[in-house]
């Protein structure tokens, strides 16, 4: 794969190619992280003509109606609060995220794949404590073999992620494309300059 591995798994609408709408939560901190929760311009401003988010931050470009125009929002939040979900799903986008996209082995970046810790030909099952990623030439060198037998360690220990701790990974690793008016509601954790 060529370019940023982790950004090819976030596939984005071509409505979200431009001005896109960051989308928080009723408790003004984004729906997710990683992929960063975004709406396309259309419908962000189809929400707030239904009444579901009120509007925080705006561009400073137009569309227009026969009869109306709008600024196109570049923040929008929800009026109703969203409860994050509490049971991470096991998916191979969730322990790439878990493993902050570095093979557990080596701890290279790019062209990852999965491995089992126990293989499955010794009854090792797919499971968040049995998975973790890795690159092709460490998965090649365990093949099958236990961690003792092909001589590897693991970089940390293996174990299912609580959802908090997944938004909080996916902060790490921010969008390609940040406009100003999403800043203060992304890092409001951040350290302030003195």
């Amino acid at each position: 794969m060529d370019g940023d591995f982790r950004t090819e798994f976030v596939h984005q609408p071509a409505g979200l190619k431009q001005h896109p709408a960051l989308v928080l939560n009723a408790d003004y901190r984004p729906l997710s992280y990683y992929p960063l929760s975004l709406w396309p311009w259309q419908d962000a401003i189809k929400a707030v003509y239904m009444d579901r988010v009120d509007i925080v931050a705006e561009y400073d470009t137009y569309v227009h109606s026969p009869s109306t125009e709008i600024r196109i929002p570049s923040v929008v939040v929800l009026r109703d609060y969203v409860k994050p979900v509490k049971r991470v799903a096991f998916t191979r986008f969730n322990l790439f995220l878990r493993d902050e996209f570095q093979c557990q082995y080596c701890g290279a970046k790019g062209d990852l794949t999965f491995d089992h810790v126990v293989p499955r030909a010794a009854g090792g099952v797919t499971s968040w404590e049995n998975v973790v990623a890795a690159c092709s030439p460490c998965n090649l060198k365990k093949g099958s073999k236990s961690l003792k037998r092909a001589n590897m360690q693991l970089r940390k220990p293996v174990r299912q992620p609580r959802a908090e701790e997944l938004r909080n990974m996916g902060r790490k690793f921010p969008p390609n494309f940040l406009h100003d008016s999403w800043v203060d509601f992304l890092y409001w954790d951040a350290e302030l300059d003195a």
